[in-house]
């Protein structure tokens, strides 16, 4: 079947598809949100329903209480390839309405974009492994597995066990998991690295109860000081992370414009970067520290008091070849060396997420680069890195050491996800849908168990 064929298509089923996603994105599945559990349920219903109609023996399945996630199987010829097509049918949750151009949960076409949350994350990867298996129909050459969770948006608790109890089922030989993005409207991308996560609630005390400021102040050091100072020490000069012990590492030769990165940052123009190295790395493959919380008292209304605990949640992410364990307890010895005057300090690990980083090499993944250089007419796509954490993908690679697992998606840099506004490009979606379906159309020449 030719490029042109395939391409013909698509386009022949996006409208349909179009009309899907829509339908999706109006479902408020908020996972975050207990008030909405019977939104999630109906979405895991709907997508269900989209796939039973293509022919596959559909179910909707949970474990330990987690939220309802969608298996659909189709099995191909005798000896063909078996294939794993993930997404997730639940949202962010989307804030304040006065903050979105259009109303969050009905689906609007402005210029080149369709608004709406879950229009690009990441029901629009739904919707581009059904415009795939639409297209090919029964030209679909492989066994096809689709694996659509209900908790991503929340960290996918549950998952773990849900992949341990469905192993059987979902074993496959290439796992495609449609939820990160591409490099660029125009450049599209294989994620094949992603920084890992440990947050940490730490608590400074300097007292055992609140005193005036004038009355001691000069002797007593207060806790928001030393808190100041305790967080101080985590950064030299220059920006960097002055944690000892922490991994770091290279990244592609990939070039990030100064315009680009101030446009999709937000930083200011008279802001300077912090650390030291290529910016990739900086964002991609050397851990980042920022603190994304404070307890302590408000400006107004504050009292001349010394207070005498103050907390901070430190979120550090941590680069491919790192583990959590290494991260936190150089982080705990760091903190533990630099806390001033005697204070105590609490310690207390929120949550964890292991980086990634893939060996995107071998037939599936060479399979995976032609179609998207063809759907990208004749543009290469990146080896890219994230910044940011999908501690699933560390499941998958470790619940199926053996297969292959490719990370693409349909976010590019003005998606806008978990954000207001959240947009789906919709000539970078059709070429997303036109990848896949070369990639599963390709796929049915892999040797099983050769991937």
């Amino acid at each position: 079947m030719s490029l042109e064929d395939l391409r013909a298509r698509v386009q022949a089923v996006l409208p349909g598809i179009r009309n899907d996603l829509e339908a999706l994105v109006r479902i408020e599945s908020v996972s975050a949100d207990p008030a909405r559990a019977a939104e999630v349920q109906r979405s895991a219903e709907a997508v269900e329903a989209l796939f039973r109609g293509e022919g596959f023996a559909t179910r909707i399945t949970s474990a330990d209480g987690g939220a309802p996630a969608v298996i659909a199987h189709k099995p191909g010829p005798e000896g063909a390839p078996q294939i794993l097509l993930y997404a997730h049918h639940d949202v962010q949750p989307e804030n304040d309405h006065a903050d979105w151009d259009t109303p969050p949960f009905e689906p609007t076409e402005v210029g080149d974009r369709l608004y709406g949350r879950g229009a690009a994350d990441d029901k629009a990867g739904i919707a581009a492994h059904l415009a795939a298996i639409r297209a090919l129909a029964d030209d679909l050459a492989i066994g096809v597995t689709v694996f659509v969770e209900g908790e991503e948006e929340i960290g996918s608790d549950s998952l773990e066990a849900l992949l341990k109890q469905e192993a059987e089922h979902l074993h496959a030989d290439v796992i495609v998991i449609a939820d990160s993005g591409n490099w660029d409207i125009g450049v599209p991308a294989l994620t094949t690295s992603l920084r890992g996560l440990v947050r940490v609630d730490i608590e400074i005390r300097t007292q055992s109860h609140a005193v005036h400021s004038g009355m001691w102040g000069g002797l007593v050091p207060d806790s928001l000081m030393t808190l100041s100072r305790v967080i101080a020490s985590l950064h030299d000069d220059d920006g960097n992370v002055a944690v000892a012990g922490l991994h770091e590492g290279p990244a592609a030769d990939v070039e990030y414009p100064e315009e680009r990165l101030r446009a999709e940052s937000g930083a200011l123009d008279s802001i300077r970067w912090i650390g030291s190295g290529p910016t990739v790395e900086r964002l991609w493959t050397k851990p980042a520290i920022s603190i994304t919380g404070l307890d302590a008292p408000q400006v107004f209304g504050a009292s001349n008091t010394l207070v005498p605990s103050a907390r901070a949640r430190i979120s550090m992410r941590i680069a491919p070849g790192d583990t959590t364990a290494n991260a936190v307890a150089c982080l705990r010895k760091h903190l533990e060396a630099h806390v001033p005057w005697g204070a105590q300090l609490g310690f207390t690990v929120v949550d964890t997420g292991e980086a990634i980083a893939i060996d995107a090499t071998g037939p599936a993944y060479d399979i995976a680069r032609d179609a998207f250089t063809q759907a990208w007419d004749g543009v290469a796509p990146v080896d890219m890195g994230v910044g940011g954490s999908i501690p699933f993908i560390e499941l998958f690679l470790r619940t199926f050491p053996a297969a292959s697992v490719l990370v693409t998606g349909v976010e590019d840099p003005d998606t806008r996800a978990h954000g207001a506004n959240e947009g789906l490009h919709l000539a970078e979606f059709e070429r997303v849908c036109v990848a896949e379906t070369l990639l599963l159309a390709n796929l049915a020449g892999l040797r099983p168990g050769g991937a």
